[in-house]
């Protein structure tokens, strides 16, 4: 099976000279789903991952999926003012302007291994900013995966010296 075949491309959105790559036929069909699920989950060894974190919201989408293929548990990071307990907040910088996510405080103990997952890595800077939420929590990033990558773009080496998989890559 081609993932490939399960992304549209949109173009001018969502603004001209954009060519935004829809997951929506990809989470439709159930084959392309667990097929999605399970090519990200066996990038690992379920004794080298503790928890799985996702990034608001498409993150979500992917990383509970491979979370249960690995048995491990899901932590979302999230905009702010969603999550109710306490959290460590980190800003990042977006084309025009800034942005925040968070993570509770206690979502993740020291030394856990974490494997970050989000449908997209384009320039980096959600994934950079959940990684340096991880690191704020005391966790170890094992790995960053993603379905789609724009090589084109920095987003992998913003995160090095983090391992970065991608499933589809576009240049």
């Amino acid at each position: 099976m081609r993932l490939e075949d399960y992304i549209r491309n949109v173009p001018d959105f969502p603004k001209p000279g954009i060519n935004f790559k829809d997951i929506t036929p990809l989470l439709k069909d159930p084959a392309a789903l667990a097929q999605t699920y399970k090519s990200i989950a066996s990038q690992y060894n379920e004794d080298e991952v503790d928890l799985v974190v996702g990034a608001e919201s498409r993150g979500f989408l992917f990383g509970v999926g491979v979370a249960m293929l690995l048995n491990k548990g899901f932590v979302p990071i999230r905009k702010p003012g969603k999550l109710p307990a306490a959290v460590h907040k980190q800003t990042y910088d977006l084309e025009y302007g800034t942005d925040t996510l968070e993570i509770h405080q206690d979502a993740i103990r020291p030394g856990q291994r974490v494997l970050f997952i989000d449908d997209l890595l384009a320039t980096g800077g959600t994934a950079k900013a959940a990684t340096e939420l991880v690191k704020k929590c005391g966790g170890t990033i094992v790995g960053c995966s993603f379905v789609i990558e724009l090589t084109f773009l920095p987003g992998r080496q913003l995160l090095s010296p983090f391992p970065v998989h991608s499933l589809i890559r576009y240049s």
